[in-house]
């Protein structure tokens, strides 16, 4: 039996009921009356972060459905040596997506897709830094899994086959969909110019087990990812994901903890953070910190950062990609032009097409 989330600790009893709104009531079948919260519990600011306070699951949720969507919360949990990420869109993979015409299947990958590059980028400290994730494979039908990250601003693409996807399933696997593959995921410092990049097989149930995967074998930090994406009767797109991590304690001066998988605060946290349902990652009524407190209300404390506003965005605009053509000698750009003395690019991340008259390129 799953455990469950309590402000007692984790429980194997399915003994909690629901408030009226939605949320995890704090009183035990049989008990008389719910532990004491004190009047100030709720958020405060300190220091640049806020502090989750108490062990409340507030009954109704006055925050409106716009402010809950386009974001990413960071969050820490002190006592236990935890990190997270909490990131949900809406209208940013509305655009996103709505560019290509991807049958259902590939565009669920690609919300998914985006959302763990939104959760992994927004946890850059350089601001100008940017993230990238790409999948590459064969055997399978898609082809090139590319999403991106950076100062905010989202965009991705899939290449798939759409014969190969025909002859699918409805909802095909991990593996059917790739095949033979790796994910790659490449962090871009723009102050120092650092480059890093690690590179995995594309292993695992699902895309969200593909990032657990790399966070084991190439950072080599105990990590929980959870990915969820739906499409509204009205057409719109929510998707959510939630990345916690057992913090190294390495970054500190002291020992790497990673070896010890099985350690109880890790084992406690990932417990917890198990519990989150795809229908609360993609609800659009529940705020992002309240969120946080159905799952680990139980914590002495939990830390969330400011919010960061997410959007699309796309650097393909004329003017920076006639400065990439104007790099080249003149005889290579000769051979790229057309019987009509025109260069075409096309981006595949919006899927437009820029044409440029090869005599305006000085």
């Amino acid at each position: 039996m799953p455990r469950k989330r309590s402000c007692y600790g984790v429980s194997g009893r399915s003994d909690l009921t629901r408030h009226p709104g939605g949320g995890r009531d704090l009183r035990r079948l049989g008990a008389r009356e719910s532990p004491e919260i004190p009047l100030s519990a709720g958020m405060a600011e300190f220091g640049g972060l806020e502090f989750l306070r108490g062990c409340a699951d507030f009954g109704n949720d006055m925050t409106s459905n716009s402010q809950n969507l386009d974001v990413a919360l960071g969050f820490t949990i002190p006592q236990r040596n935890a990190r997270g990420r909490f990131v949900r869109l809406g209208l940013t993979l509305d655009l996103i997506l709505g560019a290509h015409g991807y049958p259902s299947v590939i565009e669920k990958l690609l919300a998914e897709a985006i959302v763990l590059a939104a959760l992994l980028g927004s946890t850059l400290k350089d601001e100008a830094g940017q993230l990238t994730l790409q999948a590459q494979a064969e055997g399978g039908a898609v082809e090139l899994m590319v999403a991106d990250y950076k100062a905010g601003e989202l965009r991705g693409y899939i290449r798939h086959s759409p014969e190969r996807l025909a002859e699918m399933p409805a909802d095909p696997s991990l593996f059917a969909l790739f095949g033979k593959g790796y994910l790659a995921i490449t962090f871009d410092q723009a102050v120092t110019g650092e480059r890093y990049q690690g590179i995995v097989p594309l292993e695992g149930g699902s895309l969200a087990e593909a990032a657990e995967n790399y966070f084991g074998q190439s950072e080599q930090l105990p990590s929980l990812v959870r990915l969820a994406s739906t499409r509204l009767p009205d057409g719109r797109h929510v998707a959510g994901g939630i990345l916690i991590q057992h913090l190294p304690e390495g970054e500190e001066g002291r020992d790497r903890i990673h070896t010890r998988l099985d350690h109880p605060e890790w084992d406690h946290v990932r417990a917890l953070g198990e519990t989150i349902s795809e229908e609360e990652l993609t609800d659009r009524g529940l705020a992002p910190d309240r969120l946080l407190w159905r799952l680990f209300n139980e914590e002495q404390e939990v830390r969330t950062m400011p919010q960061v506003s997410l959007a699309r965005g796309c650097r393909c605009d004329p003017g920076h990609i006639r400065g990439v053509i104007a790099r080249f000698h003149p005889d290579e750009r000769a051979e790229m032009a057309d019987e009509k003395g025109e260069i075409h690019v096309d981006c595949e991340f919006c899927a437009k097409r820029f044409s440029l008259d090869l005599l305006s390129i000085g």
